[in-house]
């Protein structure tokens, strides 16, 4: 899939280039983002979501570019822990994306699409790039910060970084430093879409093909991170797949390839390869505690907010003892901060799926 636009695409280009962790640019980046709720006369009520990796900017509602509910529609309108009837809701496509924010899809100077040209990013300049989106719309202080897995990352950059612009970070089921494990994952993905005859060399969108079997296959490694080994015996166990006996093949016999194959194939129709390789990495090299000297607790010193950190007992993805790790750093430099583990049977995808736990924790804490 070479871009994913919509006609009805909130889109805001940035009044000065993108200044980038690498070292480079982004002239007339676009940002694309979506509203919920009515923003207050003195824009004191304006809570902003990132998303997850794979995530764009419908956490709620009907998404109109697939028709499927957003992201987060369980947690995210009026009367539910994220009260659209009471606070102003943005979400941005982060930059590098493929939902209408500028990425390796979108064209470049000379009219043709970036694809691999286009500058690695960060965390850090996904941040940037929001941080910047916020000042032209004229809202300093946000009433809160939330994000999920990636989202976290991006919270908690924000909180770094930007230590004034919100009153409260709320990190969940996320990490301050991407593992070793972690970054293998992704190069497993990386190499799958790379090794794809049709991805050619990232420069594939004239051809009207990519590389969706490499994609595909990337999708289904990363999906498995996001469960767990229980929730997967329970769903799927050894059962077969529209069959009795086994093929003595190589076709889906188990009910687990089938959904696999499935999630791959799902996902290639909403997502650009590209963008997959530029925002794995951007994860890959992402250390808070590196950006700061070597010490995490450094990144915080002049932290002004409260803070929420969540995990989910069954994350191996991100388990809870890097959970645990940005807490002890809050607390050494005396951040307020609450931390709470929850039992949820799905894993990492926990925070995407129904947990009463969270819905509780989510809106008591944001007020």
């Amino acid at each position: 899939m070479a871009s994913v636009l919509a006609s009805n695409l909130q889109t805001v280009t940035l009044d000065a280039p993108l200044a980038l962790d690498s070292g480079k640019s982004l002239a007339d980046a676009r940002v694309a983002y979506e509203t919920y709720g009515e923003l207050a006369a003195d824009k004191s009520n304006v809570i902003l979501i990132f998303h997850a990796l794979t995530g764009d900017q419908f956490v709620s509602g009907t998404n109109p570019v697939t028709g499927k509910p957003g992201w987060w529609d369980r947690m995210v309108g009026p009367g539910l822990p994220i009260d659209t009837a009471r606070f102003h809701v943005i979400c941005a496509n982060i930059i590098g994306g493929c939902m209408g924010s500028t990425g390796p899809a979108s064209l470049a100077d000379d009219g043709q699409p970036w694809g691999m040209r286009f500058p690695v990013i960060t965390i850090r300049d996904m941040v940037r790039a929001q941080v910047a989106l916020l000042d032209q719309l004229g809202i300093g202080q946000l009433h809160a910060v939330i994000g999920g897995s990636m989202g976290g990352m991006l919270a908690l950059s924000l909180a770094a970084h930007w230590p004034d612009r919100a009153a409260r970070v709320l990190a969940i089921a996320t990490t301050a430093r991407h593992s070793a494990q972690n970054i293998a994952f992704h190069e497993v993905g990386r190499q799958a879409i790379m090794a794809d005859p049709d991805w050619q060399g990232g420069d594939y969108y004239a051809a009207g093909k990519g590389p969706e079997k490499g994609l595909s296959v990337a999708r289904m490694a990363a999906h498995i991170t996001y469960l767990s080994e229980a929730g997967l015996t329970e769903k799927f166990g050894r059962r077969l797949q529209d069959r009795d006996a086994k093929s003595f093949g190589f076709d889906a016999d188990f009910q687990v390839e089938s959904y696999l194959r499935y999630q791959g194939i799902a996902f290639t129709n909403r997502f650009d390869a590209n963008s997959y390789l530029y925002i794995t990495r951007a994860m890959d090299y992402f250390d808070l505690a590196e950006e700061h000297g070597g010490r995490l607790a450094d990144a915080f010193t002049d932290a002004k907010a409260r803070f929420c950190v969540i995990s989910f007992d069954t994350d191996w993805l991100y388990p809870t003892a890097e959970s645990r790790a940005i807490v002890h750093a809050l607390n050494a430099v005396a951040a307020p901060v609450s931390f709470v583990e929850l039992s949820a049977p799905y894993g990492h995808d926990s925070f995407l799926l129904e947990c009463p736990a969270l819905d509780r924790v989510v809106g008591g804490f944001i007020g």
